[in-house]
Order: C-alpha cells, then sequence, then structure tokens
C-alpha cells in the first residue's frame, strides 16, 4: 500500500515531516535505519511509520499544534476583529464573479510554471521563470501577460508544462486540480448546505473523482477510506470513521498544500465571514491533513471571505491569521513574510528582494508545503496592493506551487475588483469556459460557477 509513491520515497519524507513537527532528530534517524534494513518490504515500512506517528513532540518545540477544531480556536490570537460585507446582490454577484475570475485566471497562468518548483542549474524556482522570460525579451520580466510557449532559456530554466495554457493557445480554463475542488466544493456545498460533515467530502470525492486525479496526501486519504471503510452503492458508511487515522496512516504529505487548494468555495460561501469559511475548511482539510495543513485551508478560506469586506491586503490576512493557532509554524511563518514585505515597504518595484529573503527564510520546506506557499501567497498579496493583475503575477512569479499560488491570490483580487473591475487583458482569453473533468462542469461558463456560488451564499447567509 504505498500509494502516490514507493514505500521508500514515503518513509525519506516522513523523516522530513518528523523532524519539522518538532520529533527528536536522533529517534527519527533511529527508525530512518530500521526502514532500510526493511528493504522494499512495503508491509515492514508501512508498520515502522506507525512508529514515526507514535513518536512525542519534544519538550523545547515551542509550538503548539492540534488538529481538532475545539483547540484551533482556544489557540487563536485575540486581536480577532470582525468584518461587515456589502449584502446587496449585485455587488455580491459581480465579486463572486471576479473571484471565479482571478481563480482561473491565475491557475491557468500557473500552470506552464508549475514543475519549475526546485531549483535547476542553481536558480531557485521564482529565477528560473525570470531565466525563461529574460531570454525572450528583457522587458518580459517582471510577467505581464500568460507564458509564451518556447523561450531560448532551454536547459537553463526547463520546459514549461501545458501548453494549452500558454499565450499563443489559451481560451479557456484547463482542467486542474485546483479548480476541481472549488467546484467540489461548491457541489457540497450545493447538496448538504451549511452543515455538511467531513463524512459529505469523503462521499463526493469517491463519488466524483477519480484516484488518478487525486494527489500526495489526497492520494493517501483516499487510499485508506477505501482500505478500512465501505463506500460501495449499498453501503451505510460508519459513523465513527477514525478521521485522524485516515489522514495520517502512511501519510507523509499531511501538511503539504493539498488542503490548501481546496477551499475556495468555502470563502466564497460566507462572504465577510471569515470564522465561518475556516470552519467549512477544517470539516473539509481533516479528511487528508493535521496541523498546518489544516491551518493553511483555514487561512486561506478566512482570507477569501475577508476580500469580500475589504480591499486592504493588511486587513485580509489579519482576518487569515485570526483563525489559526497563534502558536503554530504557520502564524509565525506568515507573520515573518509580512516582516520580510512591511520591511521593503510592501513596494512592489523590491519584489525580488523580499522573494529572495522569503526564500531564504522558508526554502527548507517542500515546494508543495503549505508553509512557504501559504506565506508567499501572503507576501505577494501585499505587494500587490490588492490589484488584480499584480496579484495573480506576483503570486505565480513567487514560485514553488505556482498554479496553487496564483488561484489562490486570484480569488481575493478577484473578489477584490469583482469581475467588472477584472483587466479583460486577462480574463476575456479565457472565454468564459471552465473545463473540470467533473460532471456538469465540462465544459461549463465561469459565469455560471459564480452563479450557484451567489445561490449557495445566500442560503448560508440570508440577508
Amino acid at each position: 500500500m504505498p500509494g502516490w509513491d514507493k514505500a521508500q520515497v514515503l518513509i525519506k519524507t516522513e523523516c522530513e515531516q518528523s523532524i519539522e513537527e518538532g520529533k527528536d532528530p536522533a529517534a527519527v534517524e533511529a527508525l530512518r535505519a530500521e526502514c532500510a534494513a526493511a528493504g522494499d518490504d512495503a508491509a515492514r515500512l508501512q508498520q515502522l511509520h506507525g512508529k514515526f506517528l507514535a513518536l512525542p513532540v519534544r519538550a523545547d518545540f515551542g509550538f503548539e499544534e492540534p488538529s481538532d477544531l475545539e483547540n484551533i480556536r482556544r489557540l487563536r490570537p485575540a486581536n480577532r476583529r470582525p468584518l461587515t460585507v456589502s449584502r446587496a446582490v449585485s455587488d455580491l454577484a459581480d465579486k463572486l464573479h471576479g473571484a471565479w475570475l482571478g481563480r482561473c485566471v491565475g491557475c491557468a497562468l500557473g500552470k506552464p510554471v508549475e514543475a519549475y518548483m526546485g531549483q535547476r542549474n542553481g536558480l531557485r524556482s521564482w529565477e528560473r521563470q525570470r531565466a525563461y522570460l529574460t531570454a525572450i525579451a528583457p522587458d518580459e520580466w517582471p510577467l505581464r501577460d500568460y507564458y509564451p510557449a518556447r523561450s531560448p532559456a532551454g536547459e537553463l530554466a526547463g520546459e514549461l508544462m501545458c501548453p494549452q495554457s500558454t499565450r499563443e493557445h489559451i481560451a479557456f480554463m484547463e482542467t486542474d486540480d485546483d479548480i476541481r475542488y472549488t467546484v467540489l466544493g461548491q457541489i457540497i456545498l450545493e447538496q448538504h448546505g451549511r452543515d455538511f460533515t467531513t463524512l459529505h467530502v469523503a462521499r463526493e470525492w469517491l463519488k466524483r473523482l477519480t484516484y488518478i486525479q487525486v494527489c500526495t496526501a489526497e492520494t493517501q486519504a483516499y487510499r485508506n477510506l477505501t482500505e478500512r471503510y465501505e463506500f460501495h452503492i449499498n453501503a451505510t458508511p460508519a459513523a465513527d470513521i477514525d478521521w485522524h487515522w485516515v489522514a495520517t496512516r502512511f501519510n507523509p504529505f499531511r501538511e503539504w498544500i493539498g488542503a490548501q487548494i481546496r477551499v475556495d468555495s468555502y470563502g466564497y460561501a460566507a462572504p465577510g465571514n471569515p470564522e465561518l469559511a475556516a470552519e467549512f475548511a477544517w470539516r473539509d482539510a481533516r479528511l487528508s491533513h493535521v496541523k498546518n495543513g489544516i491551518y493553511g485551508a483555514m487561512f486561506c478560506a478566512a482570507m477569501i471571505a475577508a476580500a469580500f469586506a475589504t480591499d486592504d491586503p493588511a486587513a485580509i490576512i489579519e482576518a487569515g491569521l485570526a483563525e489559526i493557532p497563534a502558536t503554530s509554524r504557520l502564524y509565525a511563518d506568515v507573520r515573518r513574510a509580512v516582516e520580510i514585505c512591511q520591511r521593503h515597504g510592501c513596494d512592489a518595484a523590491r519584489f525580488e528582494a523580499v522573494f529572495g529573503e522569503i526564500y531564504d527564510l522558508l526554502g527548507h520546506y517542500s515546494p508543495v508545503h503549505t508553509n512557504n506557499n501559504a506565506a508567499m501567497c501572503a507576501a505577494t498579496l501585499l505587494l500587490s496592493g490588492g490589484d488584480f493583475a499584480k496579484g495573480v503575477t506576483l503570486a505565480v512569479m513567487g514560485g514553488w506551487d505556482t498554479d496553487c499560488n496564483g488561484a489562490t491570490v486570484g480569488s481575493m483580487v478577484g473578489a477584490i475588483s469583482g469581475a467588472t473591475r477584472a483587466p479583460a487583458h486577462w480574463t476575456a482569453r479565457l472565454h468564459d469556459t471552465l473545463n473540470a473533468e467533473l460532471a456538469g462542469y465540462h465544459p461549463i461558463a465561469i459565469s455560471e460557477c459564480a452563479k450557484r456560488s451567489l445561490n449557495v451564499a445566500q442560503a448560508i447567509l440570508p440577508v
């Protein structure tokens, strides 16, 4: 039962994850040696993985990071401020349409360079993008359009992915996991309303997502669900599903970005109510994630909800931080990224200096970890000043998980601008078309998705 990767690769990732979680490096190294002795015996390695999970966090770790909602709320910062949002249908409809457009634009913009996550030829993720573009022409950097399909940079930067999302070919939002989860969140809310549960999320995964459509933490959780619990058409799923077991069993990706990319529809459903959006995100995220993996989902859902009530990026970030433990690594990492931006005057012209310092600070994480990507989202939102074009381009130029971050920041700047003020240079190229690879949403008009989100929001937060 390896799942996303071979068992030895999962164990290698688990060693890194356990140390990040604050477990004793010597104990982790001892277990690593046991795993090496087990060779390719997947059953033995799975058993040993349980020992990693059982290791206690060091007494001197310095962070308190629960995964249950009650204790997450207990550890939130004290300075939480309420927000108000216009409940006028026309205003909300325009903002929801803008949020959907922003998510699609940011995702499409980042898709071609998604493979630029790691270093190559001594260049960091964001520097590889710069090399690719400046080899075409100096004024291609900073990014000002969708990625061109070819560059003389060649082996220096690497080849692009997803030609359908490049400058020469883009004509719609092509299918992507970041968008499928936004659709799936909408479906869950349409069918089950504000009282949906983690079990509803699990059932919709198994009903609508094929195994090939899920990645990393979601792959492991998907396998765990189907191995222990019955979800076939005649089954009555157990009411006492052990969600912690589902999220952690042979899942070293449990703090990676997967849950964070799933939550935009929860922010759309609770405009101006970050606390409710964060709770919705928690119900979804705990299916596959723990600790900072959950917090990233709550942080981003709360920020998206806040973007419907204020156009101040600093206030949006504070609203997100207000919903996660102030005792967590994510809270500390985002705070430090914000401080870096502030030291540079939150000046978009100084984005390279900001990126360089954030990479120095958080580059020890996997390129698809929650913490570094959430911090980059916060930093690029600040640098953008809430501007649509600056938001999506800076989020993608920041590197690491480019399509995820472009989409998340896109939701926020799209909600700020609304569809009427979103630049046609970016939005018109999608021709109001989304292909989600989900029944009923392939293809679908992006504007129709926004209308459905309005219906959901009105049902959850009546005028």
